[in-house]
């Protein structure tokens, strides 16, 4: 019976030993992110971001005036300064280029 409690102990330090290996290995990492982005990536995604917050303004903004919640002058005055905006981020997006000039709000 005692040769069966030995081999008992022996397999359960194999089983923590096999369990913690990996953790025991590897150094401590870089970083902790799982996907790190690179320069290129992050801008891009930006840029999606950018593209995506001007059409959905414009969006709004259309809605808005079409209910009537918004005259045509503060339409007027809103609505060139949205398409420009979007229109500069699908500019980038489409040539992989950075946005040079930006629309100020």
């Amino acid at each position: 019976m005692s040769w069966a409690l030995a081999l008992a102990a022996a397999l359960a330090i194999a089983c923590v030993v096999l369990v913690a290996l990996p953790f025991l290995r590897d150094p401590e990492p870089v970083s902790d992110e799982l996907n790190e982005l690179t320069p290129a990536v992050r801008q891009r995604l930006e840029l999606a971001e950018e593209r995506d917050r001007a059409l959905a303004a414009l969006k709004e903004l259309e809605a808005d005036h079409r209910a009537g919640r918004i005259g045509d002058e503060d339409y007027r005055a809103q609505v060139g300064l949205l398409r420009r905006e979007a229109a500069l981020a699908l500019r980038a997006l489409a040539a992989g280029a950075p946005v040079q000039e930006r629309a100020d709000p």
